[in-house]
């Protein structure tokens, strides 16, 4: 889904999945948006940063990932650029955008409890996120609902070092923040061979966003020079990263266990 609002004038453009929603706030220098989450948002702010007003405020950096407590909030932008409002819960969006359920797709059940930092507004500027040693290009976060990868790098990505996989009960969004890319997905064969389908290979440029539901094998290939910053979304938070200790944050939550 291309997320750039016509003729790329100032605007808002939204995309909901099963379980969340991403939207893209494009403008100049102070232009506001309002957002109301009934659980943790998290902000993207690729490149500029904003005034954040509200039930907190904050003055938020360029080139950070923000993530902000349930409330109703204001962005004012600094400049002129794109916020991304990443949310399980939006109180203020109904659900007419939704996709038709799809029950192989985990709920993302009650929200982690925060015990680090509870109801600040938590900033993680980009380059203050360790990638972990065993994992050498993504910076991975969570909220209280949800996880991302934030992967940048410049130039092609090795085409011989590519990482196809599939998930059985999540549903992954991809979000193209800058550079270009390809999707590669495939469909899995079942019995019935008349059901089969072709491999498809997207194309995908600075704001868009594929979803990709369970079972689906995908992989994204950065394409063409430049910096290429590429964002993966899903919820619940992925459990199987903190085991694996790559979530930078994930110290500032209790387990799904304890938090019951």
């Amino acid at each position: 889904m291309d997320l750039a609002p016509a003729a790329d004038a100032p605007g808002r453009a939204l995309m909901q999945t099963q379980r969340f929603s991403i939207e893209r706030l494009h403008g100049v220098a102070g232009d506001r948006f309002a957002f109301a989450a009934r659980t943790e948002t998290i902000l993207l702010l690729p490149v500029i940063g904003a005034a954040l007003t509200g039930d907190r405020d904050a003055d938020l950096p360029g080139h950070a990932v923000v993530i902000v407590p349930r409330g109703s909030y204001r962005i004012e932008l600094a400049g002129s650029g794109d916020v991304y409002i990443l949310s399980t819960d939006r109180s203020d969006l109904d659900d007419a955008g939704a996709p038709p359920r799809d029950d192989r797709v985990r709920a993302v059940g009650a929200p982690r409890r925060r015990v680090v930092g509870h109801d600040e507004v938590r900033i993680h500027p980009i380059t203050e996120i360790a990638i972990p040693p065993d994992n050498g290009r993504l910076r991975f976060l969570q909220s209280e609902t949800m996880s991302i990868n934030w992967v940048e790098y410049e130039g092609v990505r090795d085409r011989a070092g590519l990482s196809p996989h599939a998930h059985t009960d999540f549903e992954q969004a991809s979000l193209a923040i800058a550079g270009n890319f390809v999707h590669h997905l495939r469909t899995p064969w079942g019995r019935d061979a008349d059901l089969w389908q072709d491999d498809a290979h997207l194309a995908a440029g600075p704001a868009s966003v594929i979803a990709i539901p369970p079972e689906i094998i995908h992989t994204t290939e950065g394409v063409g020079e430049g910096r290429h910053v590429l964002v993966d979304v899903f919820a619940p938070p992925r459990d199987d990263f903190i085991a694996r200790n790559w979530v930078f944050n994930a110290a500032e939550y209790l387990p799904p266990a304890a938090a019951d």
